[in-house]
């Protein structure tokens, strides 16, 4: 297997049939840094990516002509290549087809962006395809926290935190030992000054000193200025 690479030396393929969602993810991938290719139908899809070397494709599970699961057994006949699926189906049955049928990942509509972001991160990076900054990576207590693809892990399970927990998460890790005044969450995250009623990034901390455990028990609450994450043992920040 070859050394990962830098995300602005990969290429993505995008298989799905609405033209404005094509759009939208094209600009969002390129701001990202990635180069991101879109096809609007199976047929294509599979040409397209037997001819052309892509570091991973993201396919719709319903598509004109040639439908994603049938899309994603001819890919994987003939090539090596992740794939993720998605598709506006909930069953569970269907989640379970498409990974039992090679996908390397499964996300239904309607998704976050940053989501389907943070899962192409870690495929790339699962297939050895996407380099490790190594300065992107903290110990905390027992979690491993990756700031580059916004991914937090306790015992090889993924701890699962929304866009702005792990907004916060960052800065607090960046700023460890040190207090985080409100006034620089709210103006950074927020976009807007705090003012003295408001408990939305109060109720955001105690979401997220939930979900990390023993963790989220280092984020102390100092009154009237802000949080900081106490230093603990076995951390590297």
């Amino acid at each position: 297997m070859e050394p990962g690479r830098k995300e602005s030396q990969l290429s993505l393929l995008l298989v799905e049939d609405d033209g404005e969602l094509c759009s939208m993810m094209k600009e969002f991938f390129d701001e990202m840094g990635f180069h991101l290719d879109c096809v609007h139908n199976g047929r294509d899809g599979l040409a397209r990516a037997l001819k052309s070397s892509y570091d991973l494709i993201i396919a719709d599970v319903m598509l004109p002509i040639m439908d994603g699961f049938t899309l994603l057994q001819q890919i994987r006949r003939r090539k090596k290549v992740p794939v993720i699926m998605l598709t506006a189906r909930v069953q569970r049955q269907d989640r379970i087809l498409g990974l039992n049928a090679g996908a390397d990942d499964y996300l239904p509509k309607p998704f976050d962006p940053d989501e389907l972001l943070a899962r192409v991160r870690a495929v790339l990076r699962r297939t050895g395809r996407l380099e490790y900054d190594p300065a992107s990576l903290a110990d905390v207590g027992d979690l491993q926290v990756n700031l580059q693809t916004r991914e937090v892990w306790r015992s090889h399970q993924m701890v699962e935190l929304t866009s702005l927990e792990f907004d916060i998460l960052a800065m607090l890790i960046r700023a460890a030992g040190r207090i985080v005044t409100r006034h620089e969450i709210t103006a950074s995250l927020f976009e807007r000054e705090p003012t003295p009623y408001d408990r939305a990034l109060d109720v955001h901390i105690s979401h997220l000193r939930r979900k990390l455990a023993d963790v989220g028990a280092r984020i102390r609450t100092v009154r009237g200025v802000g949080y900081v994450l106490a230093a603990g043992s076995g951390s590297k920040l």
